[in-house]
């Protein structure tokens, strides 16, 4: 079933849903099972997979030269999402990148996903590579997110590369894409992400998962001003708890979003590690309460795979 089906359905209830990692190359899949066991009591109608693009790393050679070699650390976006929809009959959703695939390959994953029965995707950019400065796009590839969600759509309308292709399929997809709260770091300002979003969905795009926020007020304020643009599909929060000091560090860096002082000021006065990680457990409670109060359509958890957290949160929650 769609998201927004889903969403639909649920006749204004708040639903609850988790994004999860692929474990490591090397990793099992029953570790995924063993996270996502006890959370299934809280019944997610759709559990997201992300996907990590290649990385490069160089090794040294036995003559002293070094040799570039592409890897990919976290594999199995799709075999996750078959098997999550396997044990559990809910949907999945597997995130699909512009970094590392061509139009063509684009296409294929696709028609892949299409063939498993997976109807929902996340579209987006994805994120450089760690050894360049800014976003290349693969040659061949798309440069942007808007441009994903085009040919998905276009492939919603029966439309390939192919175009000598007759009678062909369309494919069902329900399409989803990232939004900034406090705007994504490569735009100038927020009403040009703005702009960039709602190109997204003029695309498109059927709903909307935010990137992780600590101050609800920026939500909303992000959701008015979606509204006001004339972007009018579904806004999912992404919730994520902060459970250590050195996140405080972290997060600001890697996502490049601020945590509001009082918080700050509560993590920075616990006494001890498990305070610290109580504090985190107890905002994001807070979150969560007030935008189910509010009327949002679901709480989208990232999980990082730390159950026990979770669980305190959603007893309290759902």
């Amino acid at each position: 079933m769609k998201v927004c089906d889903h969403i639909e359905n649920a006749k204004g209830k708040t639903l609850i849903s988790y994004e999860v990692l692929p474990p490591l190359k090397g990793g099992r899949m029953q570790d995924i099972f063993d996270s996502l066991d006890p959370l299934m009591e809280y019944k997610p109608p759709f559990i997201d997979v992300t996907y990590h693009r290649q990385e490069v790393v160089f090794n040294m050679r036995e003559s002293g030269y070094y040799e570039k070699v592409s890897i990919r650390k976290r594999p199995g976006t799709v075999g996750i999402c078959a098997s999550i929809m396997h044990k559990y009959g809910v949907d999945a959703i597997p995130h699909l990148i512009c970094g590392g695939f061509t139009i063509e390959e684009t296409e294929d994953a696709l028609i892949d996903l299409a063939f498993l029965g997976i109807d929902n995707v996340l579209a987006l950019r994805g994120d450089a590579m760690k050894f360049e400065g800014r976003f290349n796009p693969q040659k061949g590839g798309h440069k942007y997110a808007s441009e994903l969600v085009d040919q998905m759509t276009h492939m919603n309308q029966g439309k390939y590369l192919d175009s000598n292709l007759a009678n062909a399929a369309p494919t069902q997809f329900c399409i989803g894409v990232a939004g900034y709260p406090e705007k994504h770091f490569e735009a100038p300002n927020f009403d040009t992400d703005l702009m960039y979003l709602k190109k997204k969905v003029d695309a498109g795009a059927d709903y909307i998962v935010t990137q992780m926020f600590f101050d609800n007020s920026k939500y909303f304020d992000f959701v008015d001003k979606c509204r006001a643009a004339g972007i009018n599909v579904p806004i999912i929060p992404g919730l994520k708890p902060v459970t250590r000091k050195s996140q405080l560090i972290s997060i600001p860096r890697m996502f490049f979003l601020d945590f509001p002082e009082d918080f700050v000021k509560a993590m920075n006065s616990a006494p001890d590690k498990e305070s610290v990680k109580q504090v985190g457990i107890e905002w994001c409670i807070a979150q969560s309460k007030e935008l189910k109060a509010k009327g949002v359509p679901v709480l989208h958890y990232y999980t990082m795979g730390d159950t026990n957290t979770m669980l305190k949160i959603l007893k309290e929650v759902a």
